[in-house]
């Protein structure tokens, strides 16, 4: 009986491979978010996503915008594409109806701008390291990744706090790698939407997750604007530092034509100098987190 995962493995490339477990693993991207971060043009981008579109490996849709025409085509992983994922990870099939539902969750929910927003915040800094050859994103979990117990401790941590389920709900994790630097992330991306109290209110479920694993790893709250920004670092500053903070604003960053990976980056209690993300110290001791307990 032709097997329709095998047949397609072959039409396939490592690239094409990424992709698929990004969309299944993060629901949504855009077009041109793709296309940044992982093809050297859109052109060769587009004509690559009409293949596994045909192949029925990806599903696409294309919002309207309110003032007329649409906006790029998002695309979402396609029932076989779930299946080729689950099958090089050696995991359960998915669903039937998985495409289905997915398609549908993205193309009907009031979510949709925030994941996008995340999205583009890891799909940048994969695009500045596939020009950058030192740098990588080596890793990028999800929101519901974060959840899962046990995630971000070590073999060698004892099993209470291997078996430990975060009450914190980061937007996504990354692990940022630069000439043997690593960096990793906690990412809170910011619509403005909520109040200012809500963001800060956070960093106490994140002082529990690190004095819980006995590291301390950045904050980073991408914020919409550098009015924003301003407001939030007003309010950290007569805060006690809980834990390491770092924030940006997104409208300042288009206007200089930063990325995340770049100088966009002030310190929470610092002199407010623009750090890139390589530059943020990684806190990776027993000490440091005794320090965070206090």
């Amino acid at each position: 009986m032709d097997d329709p995962v095998l047949r397609v493995q072959s039409q396939m490339t490592a690239r094409d491979r990424v992709l698929l477990g990004w969309l299944y693993d993060h629901g949504v991207l855009t077009s041109f978010q793709i296309a940044h971060a992982l093809f050297p043009s859109l052109d060769f981008c587009q004509r690559r996503l009409r293949t596994l579109y045909r192949l029925r490996l990806v599903g696409r849709f294309r919002p309207q915008r309110a003032d007329g025409g649409s906006y790029p085509y998002h695309y979402v992983i396609d029932q076989l594409g779930a299946e080729v994922v689950a099958a090089g990870r050696d995991e359960r099939p998915p669903r039937r109806d998985h495409a289905r539902v997915e398609r549908r969750r993205w193309t009907s929910s009031r979510a949709l701008e925030h994941r996008l927003g995340v999205n583009g915040f890891f799909a940048d800094l994969a695009g500045y390291a596939r020009t950058h050859p030192e740098a990588r994103l080596g890793e990028w979990l999800s929101e519901s990744a974060c959840q899962r117990s046990g995630m971000f401790t070590r073999p060698e941590d004892p099993g209470l706090v291997r078996a430990y389920q975060p009450r914190v709900r980061p937007d996504g994790y990354g692990l940022w790698l630069v000439r043997g630097v690593e960096v990793p992330i906690f990412v809170e991306f910011d619509t403005g939407g909520e109040q200012l109290s809500v963001l800060t209110r956070k960093l106490v479920g994140y002082r529990e997750l690190f004095v819980r694993l006995g590291r301390a790893w950045p904050v980073l709250f991408w914020l919409h604007s550098a009015a924003r920004e301003r407001n939030l670092r007003l309010l950290l500053a007569e805060m006690p530092p809980l834990v390491p903070v770092a924030t940006g604003a997104r409208d300042h960053a288009t206007t200089a034509g930063l990325c995340p990976a770049e100088a966009v980056w002030a310190v929470a209690g610092g002199d407010g100098q623009r750090l890139t993300l390589a530059d943020l110290t990684v806190v990776d001791d027993r000490d440091r987190a005794g320090e965070v307990a206090a």
